[in-house]
């Protein structure tokens, strides 16, 4: 798949995150993305959990190009500064360098669900 490199600061430390887009790996998921991502489907949501139980959900939509250019640097890193990513942050974490606090910067990923609202 396809890696991105963005630069991030979250708790007074900047480092250079590198791993794939969210967006890539709801793709090759199959998730509804596109000119598909309409109606119904505008009720969808991805809800990551990490290791320790933490929870985030993004709203399908913010994770798609057609509908915000933010999607395309929301990533699912596997490094920082070239190196892999430290205990206890890793082995993955996601990264989301436009938010103005790093509340859903999840550490040790576990999973990552698209769940639809009925």
């Amino acid at each position: 798949m396809p890696r991105t490199r963005v630069t991030a600061s979250a708790h007074g430390t900047t480092g250079t995150f590198e791993g794939v887009t969210l967006t890539e790996i709801l793709r090759k998921a199959g998730a509804t993305m596109g000119g598909q991502l309409r109606g119904k489907a505008m009720a969808t949501y991805v809800l990551v959990t990490a290791k320790d139980g933490y929870r985030v959900i993004f709203a399908l939509p913010e994770l798609d190009p057609d509908f915000s250019d933010a999607s395309q640097r929301i990533i699912l890193a596997d490094t920082v500064d070239g190196k892999p990513l430290p205990d206890p942050q890793g082995p993955l974490r996601i990264v989301v360098p436009q938010e103005k606090k790093p509340a859903r910067w999840i550490r040790m990923v576990e999973s990552i669900e698209v769940v639809k609202v009925p």
